[in-house]
This record gives C-alpha cells, sequence and structure tokens, in this order.
C-alpha cells in the first residue's frame, strides 16, 4: 500500500494525462508564428524603399545652335583707384584694413600735419607783410601825384611812386597764390575715399614714411566691374560683335551676359592680339583678378547637342544615361565638344539623333541601384 499511495499512477496513465497537454502547446507554436508574422507584414512592407521614379527624358536632335569662338580674360573694375602720398610726412594713422566697406568722402588714412601747418603759418605772415607794404605803396603813389599836380615833383618821381606801387600788387598776389597752395597741401595729409568701395590693398603701417608717389590705399567699386579680354587678329575677323556675348567665371561659378562690347582701338604688334572690354551688367559676387571666359559668336551651325546638366563627369570619364526601350537607364560614355548658349552641348560621339536619354542623371543612377564610381563603373 505504501509503494501504491507514493506512486498513484502508472507510467502509462502519466503517458496518457501529461503528455498531451506538451504536444498541443508544441503544435500551436508554429500557428501563432504565423499570426504574428501577418500582423506585423503591413509594417515591414511600410518600411521598404519605394522604387524611384522613372527619369525625365530627352530625345536627341540636331539644332541650330550658335558657333563659339571662345577667349581668355580677367575681371576688373570698371573704378578702381591708388590712392597715393603728394606730400611727404610720416603716416599716425590708418583707420581701414583690407575688405573694409567706405564712404565717399571717408577718411582712409592721416600724415603728419606739422610740417604743412608751419608752411601755412609762414605763407600767411609773408602775405600780411606784403599786403602793408602794398598799402604804404599806395598812399606814397596818392601823395605823389598830387605833389605832382602842384608842380612840386618831377614826373619821372611820380613814374617810380607808380611802379613801387605796382610793384608792392604783384608781389601780395605772388605771396597770395604760395599761401593757397599750402593750404592745399595742408588738405593732401588726410586720405579720404573718393566714391563708395571696398578697401582692397593698404601697403602701409603707421609709422612708415610717406613719399610723394607712394601707394597708400586701393579702392574699387564693386558695383560696376567689366572683363578685359584678349582675342587674336584672326578670330577677330570672324567674331559678331552684334549678338549676345557670354562670360563664365569659374571661380564663381557664374555665366553672365555681356550689357556691350567695346573693341579697344589698338593691337599688340608682339602677340597679334586684340583687347575688348565687356561691360557686365549684374557683377554681384566677382571680384577684380578674377580668370573669366568669354564666348563670342561667329555664326550659326547645325550640331547635335544635349542638356548640359544630362552629362555625367567623374574624373576623366564623361557620360549620360541612355533609356532603353524598356525605360531601364544605362550608363554609355560620350565624347562632347564645346558648350554652347542656351546650356546645351555638342555631343561628338557615343550618341545618335532619336535615342533618348535622362535629363537627371543622378536620379537614373538610383534608378539603376548603383552608384556611378569615378572611374565611370557600375558598383552595386
Amino acid at each position: 500500500m505504501k509503494n501504491c499511495n507514493r506512486y498513484p499512477l502508472s507510467d502509462q496513465a502519466l503517458s496518457s494525462d501529461h503528455r498531451a497537454p506538451r504536444f498541443g502547446v508544441l503544435a500551436a507554436a508554429p500557428l501563432f508564428a504565423a499570426v504574428m508574422l501577418w500582423a506585423l507584414a503591413p509594417h515591414a512592407r511600410a518600411a521598404e524603399p519605394a522604387p524611384a521614379a522613372p527619369a525625365a527624358a530627352y530625345v536627341l536632335a540636331y539644332r541650330d545652335v550658335p558657333d563659339l569662338v571662345s577667349a581668355e580674360g580677367v575681371v576688373e573694375a570698371v573704378r578702381q583707384s591708388t590712392l597715393a602720398a603728394q606730400i611727404p610726412g610720416q603716416i599716425v594713422e590708418l583707420r581701414v584694413k583690407v575688405g573694409d566697406s567706405v564712404k565717399a568722402g571717408q577718411v582712409l588714412a592721416r600724415i603728419d600735419p606739422r610740417a604743412a601747418e608751419q608752411v601755412v603759418s609762414g605763407s600767411q605772415s609773408q602775405l600780411a607783410e606784403a599786403q602793408a607794404g602794398l598799402t604804404n605803396a599806395l598812399r606814397s603813389y596818392e601823395r605823389n601825384k598830387q605833389l605832382f599836380a602842384q608842380k612840386f615833383i618831377s614826373k619821372a618821381g611820380l613814374d617810380q611812386a607808380e611802379l613801387d606801387y605796382k610793384a608792392a600788387q604783384a608781389r601780395v598776389g605772388a605771396l597770395q597764390a604760395n599761401a593757397g597752395q599750402a593750404s592745399t597741401a595742408k588738405t593732401f595729409t588726410t586720405i579720404t575715399a573718393p566714391y563708395a568701395g571696398v578697401v582692397a590693398a593698404t601697403p602701409i603701417e603707421v609709422g612708415d614714411m610717406a613719399t610723394p608717389g607712394r601707394p597708400l590705399v586701393t579702392v574699387f567699386d564693386p558695383a560696376s566691374m567689366r572683363v578685359i579680354a584678349t582675342l587674336s587678329q584672326s578670330s577677330l575677323r570672324d567674331v559678331k560683335l552684334q549678338m549676345p556675348v557670354q562670360v563664365e567665371v569659374p571661380a564663381a561659378k557664374l555665366r553672365l551676359t555681356v550689357k556691350q562690347v567695346t573693341l579697344v582701338p589698338l593691337a599688340d604688334s608682339r602677340t597679334h592680339t586684340a583687347k575688348l572690354r565687356l561691360e557686365l551688367d549684374n557683377a554681384a559676387g566677382l571680384l577684380p583678378g578674377q580668370f573669366a571666359r568669354v564666348y563670342f559668336t561667329t555664326g550659326v551651325a547645325r550640331k547635335l547637342v544635349i542638356p548640359e546638366h544630362a552629362v555625367l563627369r567623374r574624373s576623366e570619364v564623361t557620360a549620360v544615361y541612355v533609356l532603353g526601350t524598356g525605360g531601364q537607364p544605362q550608363l554609355r560614355q560620350i565624347r562632347v565638344g564645346d558648350a554652347s548658349v542656351g546650356g546645351y552641348i555638342e555631343v561628338l560621339a557615343g550618341l545618335h539623333e532619336g535615342e533618348r536619354i535622362a535629363q537627371e542623371p543622378i536620379k537614373a543612377g538610383l534608378a539603376t541601384g548603383g552608384v556611378t564610381s569615378p572611374a565611370g563603373s557600375i558598383e552595386k
């Protein structure tokens, strides 16, 4: 009986009563997992990236575009002044530095004015002495005229008095001019801006000695800029200056249309070139001395062109994405010529008329599922 109470169930009963529920839990586990996957499927599908939209296509065709010839040039300010010293003296004040914006009449630097002030004081003293002598000569001349009328002096005495009076007048006039010159020289001790602009250079420091002709401050007006281009005489013969002229400044990433073209009527005998002044309408962001490339129109030619922004450039590889019959972009290397007016560039090899290319190469590259490497290959 003790053994029966200690083990109330047999092995057969244990297997039939306790092992059956354990099998039920194991059978339900796959079903629960399937339900959870089904519930989370919409969220997983939402997290997947959406397929890229098809790229905009451009159909290649021949167009009548201007035939261009390029020339190198330099940007310069229409108004640029180098203010130099006109009198000697020590620089006692420098109020501006390179890059400062200044107004017309603003004080830029000062030269020690003490020597100029002493010159002014001495000239004024000499003028006062000459004026006193002129007053005395006038009175003497008036008295001599009365004496001559009364027959007390000779005509020679009257003539001498008149001569002394005129000499005193001339001396006063000369000293007045010297005093005015001294006063003007005193104003040269203050260097002011001739117009509103930007300080480009200050090759002096406080304490330096200014000598006549030494540059002190350089100022230019950024509101009005132009380009000086150099063109060969043979190209100048074919250029049509009445047609639009384009200027490209790579440093500022600008492409501008020239407002006015002026041919300098002087040719260089050594280089056989001529210079042209190109006035720019909107010169914001340009600096004097920047390199510029000018495109002149020589005529109209029929060329196979594509939009310049559709060209993909990686190191030495120039390519475009060609859209096939199914619309799938394929990278193809091409050879291009010079850029044309209107944002087009000539195709020399690699494409044919009627083919379609993607106007947005980056978007087309994303649609292919790869990224263009600098060598031009497609990396998955």
